[in-house]
């Protein structure tokens, strides 16, 4: 069987789909890495909604994705940028997805750890701000999972400098019940995170940073860093207190990260882990063995795939990895929150699909074969 895929120049190409996946297998919980795979929610289609509408989620859907995730080992990452914050899921329909996933992880075991930002202000003082991230910080640590403190919009849009992000993050860290992730999102990723911790320049920012770190690391669990940079992620890592561990969210870069080197490695918490999660788990047990070539000869082939996925503008990434969990069989359809499923095209989807089957990662190779075939058919390709 062939499967015609149209290309960046508009025209078709004739494809071969393999008809076995990659055989994967449940198997024991990590002993060398600390892995996290942020989720997508899954949006309910019929419901009567627009796309500037709160977010109507499958909450048996989302539910069923993350345990999903949690049989191969993988932790949970919640209400996160790839659960579409920000993009379509408000801070109700977030609040409610980690009071779900929460009781869900504790029912079956999983760890979770879940964002904490801003998203219920848009602006304001110092003072707002501080005040929403203890109102959604005091949430999840009541859910019993653990904080991400997420990038705030809020707090990019109406800090002066350094030294209110000294002031916001350090009353925060002292509030802290338990150890907390520190997230930097970069700009790649939501452009108005640009100029994080007062300055545009990373050096500057990365000082701003690492000061925060070491005024409470006995509150800082790890930090979580997502600026699509390998070296500056490395010299980063390298200049962490002891016990604070980096969390590599690059996802361009990330098998070299989490293999590391002769002065460290990173753990991970990454958004391409949600359509890798069973090969990457996986990998990451044949690390566990000391065998890093394996690790990475797995590893390495998907690398591909993810910078497709997260290709400018990057913050559409979310489209790719729901599109490859509806032809995964993780969800009966091809819809999204506030209608993001229309952010990438036709040639993008195509080329998604042919990089996800060539790797195995459909469960069934006929069933995305064919739901393949009917989004082209929507498109107008008929042959």
């Amino acid at each position: 069987m062939t499967i015609q895929l149209p290309g960046a120049d508009g025209a078709l190409r004739t494809y071969e789909p393999r008809t076995e996946p990659l055989a994967v297998t449940p198997g024991t919980p990590f002993t060398s890495r600390t892995v996290f795979s942020a989720a997508h929610v899954v949006a309910d289609p019929f419901a009567d909604v627009s796309p500037d509408s709160p977010a109507a989620v499958d909450w048996d859907a989302t539910l069923a994705f993350r345990r999903h995730l949690w049989a191969h080992g993988l932790g949970v990452a919640e209400a996160m940028d790839t659960a579409q914050r920000g993009m379509g899921l408000d801070w109700a329909g977030a609040a409610e997805l980690i009071r779900r996933s929460a009781a869900e992880a504790k029912a079956v075991g999983g760890r979770i750890a879940c964002g904490v930002g801003t998203d219920q202000i848009t602006g304001g003082t110092l003072a707002g701000i501080r005040a929403a991230y203890e109102e959604q910080l005091a949430l999840v640590e009541e859910s019993g999972a653990q904080a991400i403190l997420m990038a705030s919009r809020a707090l990019a849009a109406t800090a002066a400098g350094p030294e209110d992000y000294l002031e916001v993050y350090g009353h925060l860290l002292r509030q802290a019940t338990e150890p907390v992730v520190l997230h930097w999102l970069g700009p790649m990723f939501d452009p108005a995170l640009a100029g994080y911790w007062g300055s545009a320049d990373l050096d500057a920012a990365t000082e701003v940073f690492l000061e925060v770190i070491a005024a409470h690391p006995d509150k800082v669990d790890g930090i979580k860093v997502s600026l699509l940079n390998a070296q500056r992620e490395i010299d980063l890592r390298r200049r962490l207190p002891h016990g604070v561990r980096c969390y590599t969210g690059d996802d361009f870069n990330y098998p070299e990260l989490i293999a590391g080197d002769e002065q460290g490695f990173s753990h991970a918490l990454l958004g391409i882990f949600d359509p890798l999660g069973p090969l990457a788990a996986q990998a990451v047990r044949i690390l566990d063995t000391g065998d890093t070539a394996g690790f990475r000869a797995l590893l390495d082939p998907t690398v591909e795939l993810s910078r497709h996925l997260f290709q400018t503008p990057t913050r559409f990434y979310k489209t790719g990895v729901v599109f490859l969990a509806w032809l995964a069989g993780h969800q009966a359809h091809f819809t999204m929150v506030g209608g993001l499923q229309s952010a990438r095209s036709l040639p993008h989807f195509a080329r998604a699909y042919e990089l996800a089957d060539g790797l195995g990662l459909f469960p069934d190779p006929k069933l995305a074969e064919d739901r393949m075939k009917t989004l082209l058919a929507l498109y107008g390709v008929t042959r």
